[in-house]
């Protein structure tokens, strides 16, 4: 299998799960303690190394001493991570998921942790033959990744700017609901809807469109065909990550040479089981 390289979010993810969300002056007990490598960068490089594709992590660390833990982890999960950057002066992200009744994010991401233009290098992209660009980063590092990357192009997300230029690099899209309908510019309620609106994102150049419709399931559309994924019977425990591992298996479903149908299984597999447990990091091995 080719070299694929992940350009995204790195930080370190702490869960924490409790019964309930104490208020003003209340406190409440943790039933659940989890710290480690996390962004959704991470997640999805992890996810791939889980399945057995040979992966390299592009990102940001602070110049501290969780910044190095997160790298070494990232090395003993068999991501290679000498293209991650460690950012002088800048502390490492952090993400802490408080899983009670829902889902609710606390973020510490500074300014610093995003990737920069003069992060990315023509060299890093050489053996690569999938380039996974995870939107969260600044869209001008984006398209530089893309317009410097020689295989395929899998875009996940909706950049703040520069979409017509993104999705004309782009091979693939995967956007949740609400991204779906920022790339589109168009209102989804149905499957219908959602194909109608995949089909407007395909005129501007990718192959394959792969839009998560809330009440509806995934619909994925593509040159020759159009497919719906109901929403399976899978018990949430947590959301966190289950779009990470979602791109991570349809990525190297693609990369393997399978067909979108096939992909489309293997996706969906790998974000019902990420969701049935707390935390972002994907358990894929053996999927």
């Amino acid at each position: 299998m080719d070299d694929i390289v992940v350009v995204g979010q790195i930080a370190r993810d702490l869960v924490l799960v409790v019964d309930e969300v104490p208020g003003p002056g209340g406190t409440a007990p943790v039933r659940q303690r989890r710290e480690m490598l996390g962004g959704k960068g991470a997640n999805i490089a992890v996810g791939l190394a889980q399945l057995g594709a040979p992966v390299r992590l592009v990102g940001v660390v602070g110049d501290d001493d969780v910044g190095a833990r997160l790298i070494a982890r990232a090395a003993a999960d068999g991501i290679g991570t000498d293209a991650i950057v460690r950012r002088p002066n800048c502390p490492t992200g952090l993400i802490v998921d408080l899983v009670a009744d829902g889902r609710r994010y606390l973020e510490d991401l500074p300014h610093g942790v995003l990737l920069e233009e003069s992060d990315i290098t023509p060299e890093i992209f050489t053996r690569a033959g999938t380039v996974v660009l995870q939107l969260q980063q600044p869209p001008e590092v984006a398209l530089k990744a893309a317009q410097a990357a020689e295989g395929r192009v899998v875009l996940d997300g909706s950049p703040e700017r520069l979409r017509d230029e993104l999705l004309a690099r782009a091979d693939v899209v995967r956007a949740d609901h609400q991204e779906a309908e920022l790339l589109s510019g168009r209102k989804i309620t149905d499957a219908d809807e959602a194909i109608s609106a995949a089909r407007v994102v395909m005129e501007h150049g990718p192959g394959l469109v792969v839009f998560a419709a809330d009440g509806v399931g995934n619909v994925f559309v593509w040159d020759e065909g159009e497919l719906v994924v109901p929403l399976g019977d899978v018990e949430v425990v947590d959301t966190t990550g289950g779009g990470d591992s979602f791109v991570a298996a349809l990525t190297f479903a693609l990369t393997r040479g399978d067909g979108p149908q096939e992909a489309a299984r293997l996706a969906v597999k790998a974000s019902g089981d990420t969701v049935a447990r707390p935390g972002g990091r994907p358990d894929l091995t053996g999927l």
